[in-house]
């Protein structure tokens, strides 16, 4: 037992996954609405080289994630994410650098980082690394994170806070508190019932199908977001393929819609179901 204990501990560098998610995440074509290899989708302001320069610019801040979380392990959960915020905002400091100021993967960042610094407290508990302990630990980081920050403010002025206001939805808070749940009940448990680029694209449209995506209801409101969610469970329930992808994607662009808050828990999904 102590030795397998070792083993899925010293398995993966989950910093270096991050990156990885990263990655196979932008160069996923086609991707509905969103940057890919083919097109920008809904984004004017934004392209496939920019992605990568962005990516190259947060990796190394995983690293950092992760070692934090390492050397933070012993301090109470409730004062974790208090000790990772400094990072994570240097870190996005570095994205704005790299790309002129344009939001490429701030979402990505929050989800991610949060993964990374869960699996080094983990480690620093000598705890296994897996998918369900680090999704356990990020909940335990981020419990209160959404009354802190959407419910208890009376004047919204974030995208963020207003959706909460208007609408009850709880963003990318409200997955992390959680422990990703969207991600752990309708993405692991089909994640290999395809392979290679079809896992990846069968894996966006079960999230697309699913997440109360805010990126969605910024740009097209509670109508844009049931737009893409149905259109996704249409191609779930009928049948897809890469055809019909880009059917799919000419539609979000032509609506300037963006699924990209799917894209994060895509990434995320990549790199809790490689942790197993």
């Amino acid at each position: 037992m102590a030795g397998s204990l070792a083993t899925k501990l010293a398995r993966f560098d989950v910093w270096a996954l991050a990156a990885t998610a990263l990655r196979l995440e932008v160069n996923l074509t086609p991707k509905p609405g969103l940057v890919d290899m083919a097109n920008n989708g809904s984004h004017s302001d934004m392209d496939h080289a920019l992605f990568l320069r962005s990516i190259d610019a947060i990796t190394p801040w995983f690293r950092v994630f992760e070692k934090a979380g390492f050397e933070h392990a012993l301090k109470p959960a409730s004062e974790q994410l208090r000790l990772l915020r400094p990072a994570g905002m240097a870190c996005e400091q570095a994205m704005f650098e790299a790309t002129d100021g344009v939001n490429t993967h701030k979402g990505g960042i929050f989800s991610l980082g949060l993964i990374c610094f869960a699996a080094g407290r983990l480690r620093g508990l000598n705890r296994l690394v897996c998918a369900q302990s680090v999704c356990q630990q990020v909940a335990e980081i981020c419990k209160g994170l959404v009354a802190r920050e959407l419910a208890s403010r009376t004047h919204a002025t974030t995208a963020g806070e207003k959706q909460y206001q208007q609408f009850g939805l709880t963003g990318a808070r409200g997955e992390a508190e959680l422990g990703f749940p969207t991600i752990r009940q309708h993405v692991l448990p089909y994640w290999y019932q395809e392979a290679g680029e079809r896992r990846f694209h069968h894996a966006l449209l079960r999230l697309m199908a699913i997440n109360p995506d805010s990126n969605l209801v910024s740009r097209g409101g509670i109508d844009g977001l049931c737009y893409v969610q149905e259109y996704a469970q249409t191609l779930l329930k009928n049948g897809w393929n890469i055809a019909r992808l880009q059917e799919m994607d000419k539609a979000l662009i032509s609506r300037n819609l963006s699924p990209g808050g799917s894209a994060d828990l895509l990434a995320a999904s990549y790199v809790l179901a490689t942790l197993g």
